[in-house]
């Protein structure tokens, strides 16, 4: 679930995080740094369970329009394509699924049904979901490309949604790209048989990428003074209060990369903070954080103070 460059966001916020505290301790900024990536889990089943609101709510709309005293043909008898939508009913009905919605206490669109209706209504004045429920039975693949177009016209770029999320808990803001496109991907897939491995991914690709996140962080915080004295060395022009705190952080998370990890390519290491310095810091900083670690590469290379293992990773 989580890629290298979302971990990397991660450390940098804790990081970050860790810098601005009073009362520092690396112990419980580690702690604090599991908590945040498996936030974005969170994310993906909250997201998930919302076809199931969805549903319960179009369900509980056809049997209020039933009940009207002057309900028509078509209320009195209406389309249940979407109410028994077999994708659905096969996440609904997943053990695993429901149980770790319990355990960690999940189930917000009960307490927050508001934004279920939004969507809702939202979805109502498609017309494809018109022509949709036109259908007297559909299969199971009709059902699964219709969740992709709810999914992708209706949930991800609700603005009342994405505000929810930005409220509900402040690092899914960032997550939320990329749970949309992993939801995608796994609707995409999904199967009677297959839904045991795929519907829940793991948060972690291997274990490498967990021990990787705790490594780089603690080698920043660890290493701060000889990391930041390379910096220093590199920008003695430069007022230390010009740069941003990010870009300090973004420099110090590179330079270890080059110097304690071993297995990760130089040119993906510059790369991947590049992007992430485009994202998350001022409109130059990635010229800044380009230049210095460009120099300290071709220094390091010169020193052999690089030493990366395998084949390509120079």
């Amino acid at each position: 679930m989580l890629t290298r460059r979302h971990i990397r966001v991660k450390v940098l916020q804790s990081i970050y995080a860790y810098n601005q505290s009073e009362n520092k301790n690396l112990e419980k900024q580690e702690k604090f740094l599991l908590y945040n990536m498996e936030q974005m889990q969170d994310l993906y089943l909250v997201t998930l369970q919302l076809f199931i609101a969805l549903r319960d709510q179009a369900d509980n709309f056809l049997s209020i329009s039933q009940k009207k005293h002057l309900a028509t043909d078509l209320e009195k008898n209406p389309s249940r394509v979407f109410v028994e939508n077999k994708v659905i009913d096969l996440i609904a009905t997943n053990e695993a699924f429901s149980d770790i919605i319990n355990r960690k206490k999940l189930n917000y669109w009960e307490d927050d049904s508001e934004y279920v209706t939004i969507l809702f209504n939202s979805l109502k004045e498609k017309d494809w979901y018109t022509d949709f429920l036109k259908q007297k039975t559909t299969n199971f693949f009709e059902d699964k490309d219709f969740l992709i177009k709810v999914f992708k016209e209706v949930i991800a770029p609700n603005e009342k949604l994405y505000e929810y999320i930005e409220d509900k808990r402040l690092t899914w803001v960032d997550d939320f790209p990329l749970v949309n496109t992993l939801l995608v991907k796994m609707l995409s897939k999904i199967s009677e048989k297959n839904v045991n491995a795929i519907l829940i991914p793991d948060l972690y690709k291997n274990k490498e990428d967990r021990d990787y996140a705790i490594d780089l962080m603690q080698k920043v915080i660890i290493e701060d003074e000889e990391l930041t004295k390379i910096i220093d060395e590199k920008t003695p022009n430069w007022d230390k209060e010009r740069i941003a705190d990010l870009d300090m952080i973004i420099l110090k998370m590179g330079i270890s990369e080059f110097l304690y990890f071993p297995s990760i390519p130089i040119r993906a290491t510059i790369n991947e903070y590049l992007e992430v310095s485009k994202e998350y810091s001022t409109p130059k900083s990635s010229l800044f954080i380009n230049g210095i670690l460009d120099k300290l590469v071709k220094e390091f290379s010169k020193s052999e103070k690089i030493n990366k293992s395998g084949r390509g990773l120079k």
